[in-house]
């Protein structure tokens, strides 16, 4: 995986039907005005592992079947900084892989169905223009999924076999999921520039924010998140002509239209780079994701 401020497992070798290539293009808000695209385009491109290999895998069927579904739990994403062509296609290269975490007495704790994606896209700028050149790596994206029963009483909603056709009931490979709580640590070497504080505008949210899961859409929050991100840059007099380079977030409980949240906010600085880290929770002071994120000129 491309090197990032933030740990995520590096790419595996996927089995041919856990894997997919798919083309696509860019939107214009995806790309700064330096033709560097940006982390939060990365996610909706892994809609083609889903579309094309996910769905029809007989393992997902079944799981599906018995109501056992991969909720998102985690995304770590970094945008390289490479110039690239908003008006040129791309290629997504995704594939997923099962695992398995253990509790402290060694017993099989969690699931998880893990993906990774890397977007290529075809080099050069519109302005000042670059001819347009071969593809090359814009973005990576690990993506974190916990197998769980949704629909079940809250006492039978962990999964720790799946006892579905098409996947082995536990998989081989291990899995030390990390908690959700690190999302808001500062990455190795850094060190904090201030406290963690709340953000003065709390956030109503509306349907505008949800999408057809029936909750609050996860880049929503990233979204919410980085405008606070950006007032405490401006408190603290650095310059704004910034952006998120890398972007690393945990959810712990889903939000719904009507919900209000809030941000909590404290930067760190890393060598020549700063960024910030902390979390949202709603009216009830509880955390509904944590978030850190990377900043650069």
């Amino acid at each position: 995986m491309f090197a990032a401020m933030f740990p995520a497992p590096p790419i595996p070798a996927f089995a041919d039907d856990r894997r997919t290539t798919t083309p696509g293009y860019l939107h214009y808000e995806d790309v700064d005005q330096l033709g560097r695209l940006l982390p939060i385009a990365i996610p909706p491109t892994l809609g083609g592992l889903w579309r094309g290999a996910v769905t029809r895998h007989p393992g997902a069927r079944s799981t599906a079947a018995v109501g056992i579904i991969p909720l998102l739990t985690r995304m770590t994403m970094v945008a390289t900084d490479q110039h690239v062509r908003v008006d040129r296609p791309i290629e997504t290269r995704s594939g997923f892989e099962l695992a398995h975490d253990r509790d402290p007495a060694g017993a099989v704790s969690k699931l998880f169905f893990n993906a990774w994606c890397e977007v290529h896209a075809t080099t050069g700028r519109i302005f000042p223009r670059e001819p347009a050149g071969p593809l090359a790596l814009a973005g990576t994206l690990f993506a974190e999924h916990t197998f769980t029963r949704p629909f079940a009483a809250a006492d039978q909603r962990r999964v720790t076999r799946l006892d579905a056709p098409g996947y082995p009931d536990i998989p081989t490979v291990h899995y030390p999921a990390p908690a959700p709580a690190t999302a808001m640590d500062a990455p190795a070497g850094a060190s904090w520039l201030d406290e963690l504080a709340d953000d003065a505008e709390p956030v109503q949210l509306t349907l505008d924010h949800t999408d057809s899961n029936q909750h609050v859409n996860s880049l929503a929050y990233i979204r919410i998140f980085l405008p606070a991100v950006f007032r405490r840059l401006a408190a603290h007099g650095r310059s704004l002509r910034v952006r998120s380079r890398s972007i690393d977030i945990a959810y712990r409980k889903p939000c719904f239209a009507g919900d209000r949240v809030r941000s909590h906010v404290r930067l760190f600085a890393l060598d020549d780079r700063v960024g910030a880290a902390g979390m949202i929770t709603g009216d009830d002071g509880k955390p509904r994701c944590y978030v850190r994120v990377e900043l650069v000129a």
